[in-house]
């Protein structure tokens, strides 16, 4: 039960990074929001890194999902394409880590993400490799052939 409702917390939070602030939201709601949203800095690109590494690597890919989903947001806003490609790739192998876990698990974003990836001309031929090798796993795992979009 714990699982599935940080589960929902992550998609949902994957969703609001993905979508950007509501739009309509009041005064008050956006300073609220804004004052949540960690400025763009070298500093804190690393410190999502980090993080993101700490949770990976204690099984608690939910929230190294939304730490690498932050690692891409500061990697794009320092107008670093490569990083930003890597911090796609890790965040969809969260999600790809969780369906191994929990074959309920949607592999939808996972693909979006490695299909986005993929578009940055930027990125490194290590990072194109590993993002098109998660790419076709998830495709087959959703019963999709690889040449046929997600």
């Amino acid at each position: 039960m714990m699982m599935k409702t940080k589960l929902s917390t992550g998609i949902i939070l994957m969703i609001v990074l993905a979508t950007g602030p509501a739009r309509g939201a009041g005064t008050g709601e956006q300073a609220r929001a804004d004052s949540n949203i960690q400025a763009i800095s070298w500093d804190a690109w690393l410190a999502a890194k980090t993080k993101a590494e700490q949770y990976d690597a204690a099984g608690d890919f939910v929230s190294a999902l939304q730490y690498y989903l932050e690692y891409t947001r500061q990697a794009e806003g320092l107008s670093d394409p490569a990083r930003s490609a890597w911090g796609k790739n890790n965040a969809a192998y969260m999600i790809i880590k969780m369906h191994r876990q929990d074959p309920s698990v949607d592999l939808t974003p996972a693909g979006k993400l490695l299909q986005e990836g993929l578009a940055i001309r930027e990125a490194a031929d290590d990072c194109r490799k590993v993002l098109a090798m998660n790419l076709e796993y998830v495709k087959l795992s959703l019963g999709r052939t690889p040449e046929r979009a997600l």
